[in-house]
């Protein structure tokens, strides 16, 4: 009896431990006042596209091929077999894109540039294509727009994913190799550079579920592959910053945080699935990326560890893409040890996200122990009603302003995304935009709900 009332008192420690190391967040939002927002004068806004998405034609990486092809069941890769094909046609009407950035009043503009076109074979670049980029970056310029430009956005040239993509670290050297090649032509005019857009996204989706190309279900691939990217965001930074304009431009790494949050907080089992789940989405990355160090052991699943303290200095700022947390319940099952639940007053967005303002805040609290500049490189959502749109905008603003009034040293914002897109493996269905599109005749349209985003950098100025 002694020895049951002491496993019961252990239990309870640890769950009250649990419970006060990481509580969730939740505002009395009836007795908040988010109307005014004020920034900092030197406070910068934006919106954000990837290549892949938006340009149309993407013919030559992975994603293509991963939409042309079926899974072991037979079945389309993507939602409704759909097909990126032209998608919006950014690289034809670019121009015109142009003019919807200038009125919604932003004054930067997150875009990736395409590997696989830029470098549709090994080694042999398409100068036409370096020169559609280059006229591109002019005239975003010429019209008062910051181009920050990603490198690497989830897509992968054929070739490269022959040889076995960033599965090698050896093969981080084509990566690279491609970075230099246009950091040498755009540097002169491109000050703002991201290396690869969440690679913790990139190696979970990937190789974990394998709801990405290349469709694997492999943890242990999955942290390799993670690592890999951190150690070629490490590499590119060192390489780009020993070259001319290097030292005067801004390099960063852009990651997707969302915190993961037991759906019973007195149950030990889902406070388990909630930390193994975060050290291999998060906290991998923090730590790589504060100490140099990345540990992991988790008996069956994970057992990684590597140690870089030059990756401690190879950033100058942090891109942080917030949507939304996740409560997990756990569960028995070999493959699958817990499943997402939603609590019954959740707002939920159309991705099965929930409208989780709060969570912004807690994701920059947490960023800020990087010790860097932080950037809002995505946030937004998914809403084809637009019938949440408002709210999700200024909700999600003030979590952010509060930070900084609070004296995190936040610098810019920007909004995913300018218009609907390819979402990747959801297609077409999920609308992210601030402008529709009418996809028969590419014609865009401001939605009702993104005026929001329009009154809030008119008032913050």
């Amino acid at each position: 009896m002694i020895l049951l009332y002491f496993l019961i008192l252990i239990y309870v420690v640890i769950i009250a431990y649990f419970n006060l190391k990481y509580p969730e967040l939740r505002w009395k939002w009836d007795s908040i006042n988010d109307s005014n927002l004020k920034f900092p004068k030197n406070f910068f806004w934006g919106t954000a596209t990837a290549a892949h998405q938006v340009e149309g034609n993407c013919e030559n990486n992975n994603w293509y091929d991963w939409e042309n092809s079926v899974d072991e069941k037979g079945l389309p890769r993507i939602k409704n077999n759909q097909k990126s094909g032209i998608a919006c046609d950014h690289w034809n009407n670019y121009k015109q894109d142009t003019e919807l950035l200038k009125k919604l009043g932003v004054s930067h503009y997150r875009l990736s540039i395409e590997w696989s076109k830029i470098e549709p074979l090994q080694g042999e670049f398409d100068q036409s294509v370096l020169n559609h980029y280059s006229d591109l970056i002019s005239y975003l310029i010429k019209n008062n727009i910051t181009p920050y430009i990603t490198l690497h956005h989830f897509t992968n040239p054929c070739w490269f994913d022959k040889l076995g993509g960033f599965e090698k670290k050896s093969n981080i050297k084509y990566f690279k190799n491609f970075c230099k090649t246009v950091f040498s032509i755009y540097s002169k005019e491109v000050k703002n550079w991201c290396t690869i857009n969440e690679p913790e996204v990139f190696s979970v989706m990937g190789y974990f579920t394998g709801i990405f190309p290349p469709g694997k279900k492999n943890p242990q691939l999955a942290a390799i592959v993670h690592r890999n990217l951190l150690i070629a965001h490490t590499e590119v930074y060192q390489e780009l910053k020993k070259m001319k304009n290097g030292d005067s431009s801004s390099i960063g790494i852009v990651k997707n945080v969302m915190q993961f949050d037991p759906a019973r907080r007195w149950n030990l089992f889902d406070w388990i699935a909630c930390r193994v789940s975060d050290l291999v989405y998060n906290e991998m990355s923090f730590s790589y990326l504060k100490y140099g160090k990345i540990k992991i052991n988790i008996p069956f699943f994970i057992k990684l560890f590597y140690e870089d303290k030059q990756a401690v200095k190879a950033t100058d700022f942090f891109g942080l893409n917030y949507y939304s947390h996740i409560h997990l319940k756990f569960k028995f099952d070999k493959y699958e040890f817990f499943e997402n639940v939603y609590l019954k007053n959740d707002t939920m967005t159309d991705m099965e996200y929930t409208i989780y303002p709060e969570g912004l805040y807690r994701a920059i609290q947490r960023v800020k122990l990087i010790g860097k500049p932080i950037i809002i490189t995505e946030n937004g959502i998914a809403d084809k009603k637009d019938d949440r749109r408002k709210l999700f905008i200024r909700r999600y603003i003030y979590a952010m302003l509060r930070s900084i009034k609070e004296g995190v040293n936040v610098k810019g914002y920007f909004y995913w995304t300018l218009m609907d897109n390819f979402e990747w493996a959801e297609g077409y269905d999920m609308k992210f935009g601030l402008y529709s599109v009418d996809f028969e005749n590419q014609e865009r349209k401001l939605r009702e709900g993104s005026k929001e985003y329009i009154k809030i950098i008119n008032e913050s100025k």
